[in-house]
């Protein structure tokens, strides 16, 4: 990690329609770190990330990212939950495949090379036997594994995670954690993970980011997440 800003929000008001949700953001997001988003349901987390990511214009302000070797950063997100109606019957392969509809045009024919690197990115992420499955068949672990494959096959530089390891059960998430950790130290990704799960959180992550009644608390790990300190956050929560 270096002190080099990637991301930075100055003055951010982000919420939907006329409801703002986050009045004030000022954030900034170091090239290597990983961040965790905390907050209660409501608090803006998924709102924050989407606005981030252009999915939902920003109500105010500035959202601004550093270029990447002189060009654009690369943004690779995992939604919080999958949104593929069982109906389309995608393999995970194919799945993994739509992460690199940045590189291919549309109509265009995939190229040897990106099929090669999609298998690559479910081989990181422990998934290279569900290529052929059905993305509707697979259990919520394995299409975590999936979807994060898929955020991998962009090639970002930042990558955005909603909740990764919401409704799976214990040893799928602590597998989550474990690849989310190997991938952000092998790979040097700048990643913001939105989570209510403090422990995976304590276990992972560098900063944290709490939000709190349109307020954004941040600091280290051991700043925030000590005893004390989320016994404070989480009693103004239940006021």
């Amino acid at each position: 990690m270096t002190d080099e800003l990637l991301l930075t929000l100055e003055h951010v008001a982000a919420g939907h329609g006329r409801h703002v949700v986050l009045p004030d953001v000022n954030l900034g997001l170091q090239r290597g770190s990983f961040s965790g988003l905390l907050g209660a349901n409501g608090s803006g987390k998924s709102t924050l990330i989407k606005t981030i990511l252009g999915i939902i214009p920003a109500l105010g302000g500035r959202v601004e990212f550093a270029t990447v070797q002189g060009r654009p950063v690369v943004l690779g997100y995992t939604p919080q939950r999958d949104s593929l109606d069982p109906i389309f019957l995608f393999s995970s392969l194919e799945v993994v495949l739509m992460g690199t509809c940045g590189r291919v045009r549309p109509g265009a024919r995939v190229s040897h090379a990106e099929k090669d690197w999609a298998r690559q990115c479910l081989r990181e992420t422990g998934a290279e036997s569900l290529g052929r499955k059905l993305f509707s068949e697979l259990s919520g672990g394995q299409k975590q594994r999936v979807l994060i494959a898929r955020a991998l096959a962009a090639k970002p530089d930042f990558l955005l995670l909603d909740e990764p390891t919401a409704g799976i059960d214990a040893a799928a998430r602590q597998a989550i954690m474990e690849l989310l950790q190997r991938i952000h130290e092998q790979q040097q990704l700048t990643i913001l993970m939105a989570s209510h799960d403090l422990a995976a959180v304590r276990m992972s992550v560098q900063n944290v980011i709490w939000l709190h009644e349109g307020n954004v608390l941040r600091g280290s790990v051991n700043e925030l997440l000590t005893a004390d300190k989320i016994e404070q956050i989480l009693d103004l929560e239940m006021r």
